[in-house]
């Protein structure tokens, strides 16, 4: 069988304008924001829309993200592709982090070390990725993140260092 000859999926996803979600960063503490974006109040950031996460928990210091494993996460190998972890890891390290952070304070992450425990299938079903911190400081944040299928099983793991910052007032 040719490329040609190959049955062939197709994926189509929307998202919001992401300035307008971006411009409240800093007239709302990040627990404020999170929630928003939980309840629906405000669009979840396109990367969400991206890999197909289904939404998150949040508390103060704590977020959960979801997201069923798909074939389109897939690399050639048949599982799913370890930067769609990194981004799931990522994605709840730095969360974490914002979660903690008051109105016009703003972060980013300064680094991300992860590691890959099982391979992730569809057959993992909905990811679950916990984030939490690990301590915070003025300038800096320290936070961890698990990827757990949906037997509870550990997949993948991360610490994260966050730069702390003021945002400019425009």
């Amino acid at each position: 069988m040719t490329e040609t000859q190959l049955p062939i999926r197709s994926r189509t996803f929307s998202w919001a304008d992401p300035t307008l979600t971006a411009a409240r960063v800093g007239s709302t503490s990040g627990l404020e924001m999170l929630q928003a974006m939980r309840d629906g109040d405000i669009p979840p950031p396109p990367i969400l829309q991206m890999v197909g996460g289904t939404g998150f928990e949040v508390q103060e210091g704590h977020i959960t993200v979801f997201m069923p494993a798909a074939e389109f996460h897939y690399n050639p190998l048949g599982t799913v592709h370890g930067g769609i972890i990194a981004t799931l890891l990522d994605t709840a390290a730095g969360c974490t982090v914002h979660s903690t952070l008051p109105a016009g304070v703003g972060y980013t992450s300064l680094d991300l070390m992860t590691r890959f425990l099982k391979p992730v299938t569809v057959a993992s079903g909905t990811l679950r990725c916990e984030g939490a911190i690990i301590t915070r400081g003025r300038r800096t944040a320290a936070a961890e993140a698990r990827l757990l299928d949906e037997r509870g099983t550990l997949l993948a793991h991360a610490t994260s260092t966050c730069l702390i910052f003021d945002i400019p007032t425009p």
